[in-house]
């Protein structure tokens, strides 16, 4: 027999960076089914707010992923994991031709370090059947101008996972991918963006397909230690 499912019912969910963007989504959708849920950001203040707005069993916590030795301490009172998301990421844009050097061990800190160091300090707090999804991004397979960082920790964040999966059996750890997210507050205000166009399905993902994919990564027993590309299609153009 396979470990319990519980991402299905109510539980307690931790979402990494979950007073933006995505993250905010993600939690708002826990939330909305009776979670307990954990938001963090750097900003505690902040943090707060987002869980006073989600509702519910809602609070925040300020947690520093730049800071990897101070992760343990910030998440010392989550007594249990159903559900751990980490979405929180450094974007600043780097080159090789104008590299910042500080941005970029920022950066990698977050994603990789950050990311790692939050797994680590809650797998004892996992309860049976909980799962981990990882957020990376399409940077990794298209890089852009100034992407170099980011599309550098997006393709670590695949071997990550892999080690992942294996280090935190029998807990699952999958990476999601997201395209451009039309509706996201970074792209809703871009009219006309290339991907559309390119993109198979004729138009960009969106928020909810997004958390509808984390909410699948979560659920399904037999994904683990896998990257899903959520992008309507447009690494196949």
């Amino acid at each position: 027999m396979g470990t319990p499912d519980t991402s299905g019912t109510p539980g307690t969910s931790v979402v990494i960076g979950g007073s933006g963007g995505l993250g905010r989504a993600v939690a708002g959708r826990f939330a909305g089914r009776g979670d307990s849920v954990v938001v963090t950001s750097r900003d505690a203040e902040r943090a707060r707010a987002t869980a006073e707005e989600i509702g519910g069993a809602s609070r925040g916590l300020a947690v520093d992923l730049s800071r990897p030795g101070t992760i343990a301490a910030a998440l010392a009172d989550v007594a249990e994991v159903d559900r751990l998301v980490l979405t929180a990421m450094e974007p600043a844009p780097n080159s090789l031709a104008e590299f910042d050097v500080d941005s970029a061990v920022r950066a990698v800190t977050v994603k990789l370090v950050g990311y790692a160091e939050s797994v680590r300090a809650l797998r004892d707090r996992l309860r049976p059947g909980a799962a981990v999804v990882l957020f990376g991004g399409m940077a990794k397979e298209r890089p852009y101008p100034g992407s170099t960082m980011i599309t550098t920790f997006n393709a670590g964040l695949s071997g990550l996972v892999k080690t992942l999966a294996v280090e935190m059996a029998p807990h699952r750890v999958n990476a999601l991918h997201p395209g451009v997210v039309g509706d996201s507050p970074r792209w809703r205000e871009v009219n006309d963006h290339p991907h559309a166009r390119r993109t198979p399905i004729g138009r960009l993902v969106t928020m909810d397909e997004i958390v509808d994919a984390t909410d699948f990564l979560l659920r399904n027993g037999g994904m683990n230690g896998h990257d899903l590309h959520v992008d309507g299609g447009l690494l196949a153009a």
